[in-house]
């Protein structure tokens, strides 16, 4: 497989929200997310926040939920199965979170996998799931695609 033809940087993900002003509190709040851009201001407005390379677009929502979200780490079903956030201090960033750190799992100890890793795992005000996540590092030599 080659390298695309044309640059393809990762730009942000979508989320339909039934309260985005809520959900843009919560990210600028505990991630340092800001507001980059603001779609058609007024209620069915659409904005876009940003913290470093990461973005979010929040769009109200105009339907209700089909079926119970599911907590823990994620879904198993086809769909994104949470946001994730690297701290310096997974315990720290929680006990700094209080009574917004509504954990569906963990702290984890993920030492088995990669030495030092711990990860918990949150809900945003919209219950999608958010994964904090300490001591994460690339793998220096992956396995090749199959």
């Amino acid at each position: 497989m080659g390298a695309p033809v044309t640059n393809t940087d990762f730009s942000h993900i979508g989320l339909s929200c039934k309260d985005p002003t809520a959900m843009e509190r919560f990210y600028a709040k505990h991630f340092g997310f800001r507001r980059a851009r603001v779609y058609a201001p007024g209620p069915g407005q659409v904005v876009v926040i940003r913290s470093g390379n990461a973005a979010l677009e929040l769009f109200p929502s105009t339907e209700g939920l089909p079926s119970p979200r599911v907590l823990g780490a994620g879904p198993d079903y086809p769909s994104v199965r949470h946001i994730a956030f690297q701290v310096d201090d997974l315990d720290a960033k929680l006990a700094e979170m209080g009574s917004d750190a509504r954990i569906t799992l963990g702290p984890l100890d993920m030492s088995q996998f990669i030495p030092g890793m711990r990860v918990a795992w949150i809900s945003d005000p919209e219950d999608n799931i958010v994964e904090l996540n300490q001591g994460y590092v690339d793998e220096e030599n992956p396995p090749a695609l199959p």
